[in-house]
Order: structure tokens, then sequence, then C-alpha cells
């Protein structure tokens, strides 16, 4: 008697939204990810560009391993810098990682 009932609920609620039950937690996972992770990175990579696109000659930056210099020269890949008076060392332009301003 239970086993005959138990069998025609368990048939009657699988039939349907199998799908959509397992669809769903995939989509909003995807989501959550979206708006957690690839949207903030997206942002900051845009920024990133930005601020390498605009920089020039004669700004302050800061490499990636954290030395300080000026800019001398500055082509599409390459920036050269001015560590002091007498030492100029050649980067990639993607190593840079801030500009530092004039204020500070």
């Amino acid at each position: 008697m239970f086993g005959a009932s138990f069998d025609l609920a368990a048939g009657t609620g699988s039939g349907g939204g199998g799908i959509l039950g397992l669809v769903l937690p995939f989509v909003l996972m995807f989501v959550i990810f979206y708006f957690l992770l690839i949207r903030p990175q997206q942002k900051k990579q845009k920024t990133r560009n930005a601020m390498l696109s605009a920089l020039s000659k004669g700004d302050k930056v800061v490499t990636i391993g954290g030395l300080h210099g000026t800019i001398v020269e500055i082509t599409d890949d390459i920036v050269v810098l001015k560590v002091n008076d007498v030492t100029k060392l050649t980067f990639d332009r993607n190593s840079i990682s801030h500009s530092v301003n004039a204020d500070a």
C-alpha cells in the first residue's frame, strides 16, 4: 500500500521540472560569477589600458617591481625610465604598475 502511493507521488513530481531544476543553478552560478569576478576584472583591465595609453614623456611612474622613475622616452611597447641623473633603464610598457602624481 505505501509502496504504490510512494511510486505514484515520486513519478508525478519529476516529469516537467527536471531540466529547469538542472539548468537554473548553473545559470545562477554564471550570473554570480559574472558580476563578482568577470565584470570587475574587465573594468580594471580597461582602466589599466587607459592609464598605459595616457603615459607621456616626463610622467613619474612605478614599475611592477617597485622601481620609481621618470619617463624619458616612450614608444608603443618600450619605456625608458630615468632613475637618477645618470641611470636610464629600459622596460616593457606593460611593466608599468601605476603613474605617480607630481603633487605626491
